[in-house]
């Protein structure tokens, strides 16, 4: 096993992170911005560097200021947690350049996935199912235009750059088209440097579903059941819960296989996820992207399959076996998480501000995964994500009962709170039934 690991990310999941780490006797490094000093995650480490101001620019992205950090105590190895330099392939080139383990995929699976279309042709030619949509960038509007003529309106406008739902537009018409281009296009060249935009089919009732997938050390890429991601707001999840209650066993078989395939066709090694669309009409899937990181929503598949992904992940950087068999993986029971942000309930717009209350719920099947206690301040810095609310149980209807005395439990004072909608949203009738789409929020609102 690895002996000592720098956690290159923050909050919520460096502090996760570290928890493992120190339940396996690895020792814990952090890394933090001036503005995260007083946060758990710096006090919980065996060692802390600060790494520069508040702009994530010159701290969580500051590739030099982290492989100081990891130099100056002696790391061994680095996980990038999600967001920020996870999924930047030449962080990852430069970490292991530097005779350090990345606690990830490798940097060609990382590049191959990064862009939108490139991974699109990678999976089709995988035989993974992808939507109707270009296979080079939409170079002008003129070839925007053609493109969306010969998939047909309405259509999704995407930075191929792009990932965590940014860069996304739809078109119902050619003059939409005319006019969510150039705004996507422009979006993807200041938030990514590339401005590369892809046109693809739009689906106005669909569902978000996502496998989980481990590259293990021996070579073989398992499938660790799916998650439902169809609670969202601006494209941006709000809700995940493993299993879905849209997937059968006999679609389950084919979403596990198909993100098989496409772990495979990258030689993909450590935690990953393919995420899909799922028209419920047709029960037809397809690709969507592939995220070379361990994901927010982690959680509900560890519940289910009864495993720490972070463990895992770092099995598999340090060379070692998984701690379960991959020829008996099974779902047992049931998982949702809410992710607690700093925003306002209707609106979800960011409400930064200092906690003056800060009382976490407990209970039966009940884990918090917070990145902040009483005292702290939520700054406007980075994002709104103050903690996750996972809870378990053996079946969906005894999950979301749980969740609802979770969520009245749960007291935040201080900064915005969403927990008014996890209220709502769980005595809602369409998400109880479990026949539910991405257009749920919308349709609350």
């Amino acid at each position: 096993m690895i002996e000592s690991l720098l956690v290159a990310n923050r909050g919520e999941i460096a502090r996760r992170i570290i928890r493992t780490a120190k339940r396996l006797g690895v020792r814990a490094i952090a890394v933090h911005s001036e503005a995260d000093a007083g946060l758990p995650f710096v006090t919980e480490a065996d060692e802390a560097v600060c790494v520069g101001p508040a702009n994530p620019a010159q701290s969580y992205r500051n590739v030099e200021a982290i492989l100081a950090a990891a130099k100056s105590t002696g790391a061994q190895a680095i996980h990038p947690g999600y967001g920020f330099l996870s999924e930047n392939a030449d962080f990852a080139r430069t970490v292991e350049a530097s005779g350090l383990i990345w606690v990830g995929p490798g940097a060609d699976a990382i590049s191959a996935m990064g862009d939108k279309i490139n991974a699109r042709n990678l999976m089709a030619a995988a035989g993974v199912p992808v939507a109707p949509g270009t296979t080079d960038p939409a170079a002008d509007l003129a070839a925007a235009v053609a493109a969306a003529t010969e998939i047909g309106y309405p259509v999704m406008v995407k930075a191929a750059a792009g990932g965590g739902g940014m860069g996304m537009a739809v078109a119902a018409d050619e003059a939409a088209l005319a006019t969510e281009y150039d705004k996507v296009r422009a979006f993807a060249e200041r938030m990514f440097g590339d401005g590369s935009v892809l046109i693809e089919r739009y689906f106005p009732r669909v569902r978000h579903v996502e496998v989980q997938i481990l590259g293990l050390a021996d070579g073989r890429v398992v499938a660790l059941g799916e998650r439902e991601c169809s609670v969202q707001r601006r494209n941006q999840k709000l809700v995940e819960e493993s299993p879905s209650p849209a997937v059968s066993p006999e679609l389950r078989e084919r979403f596990l296989a198909a993100a098989v395939r496409a772990g495979e066709a990258v030689g993909y090694r450590n935690a990953g996820t393919v995420e899909c669309l799922l028209d419920p009409a047709t029960q037809e899937f397809f690709f969507l992207e592939m995220n070379t990181r361990l994901q927010v929503e982690h959680p509900v598949t560890e519940y289910v399959y009864g495993v720490d992904l972070v463990e895992e992940q770092l099995r598999v950087a340090a060379g070692l076996a998984p701690t379960f068999d991959p020829d008996a993986l099974a779902p047992r029971g049931h998982a949702i998480e809410l992710r607690i942000n700093a925003e306002d309930p209707k609106r979800f717009l960011p409400g930064p501000g200092a906690i003056k209350t800060w009382v976490e719920p407990t209970g039966e099947g009940v884990r918090v995964d917070s990145g902040y206690v009483e005292g702290n301040t939520v700054t406007p810095f980075y994002d709104s994500l103050m903690a996750k609310l996972i809870v378990s149980g053996n079946d969906r209807a005894e999950v979301i009962e749980r969740a609802k005395a979770a969520v009245a439990g749960f007291e935040i004072a201080g900064p915005k709170c969403n927990l008014p909608f996890f209220a709502e949203l769980l005595e809602n009738a369409e998400f109880r039934s479990g026949d539910y789409d991405t257009g749920i929020v919308s349709r609350m609102r």
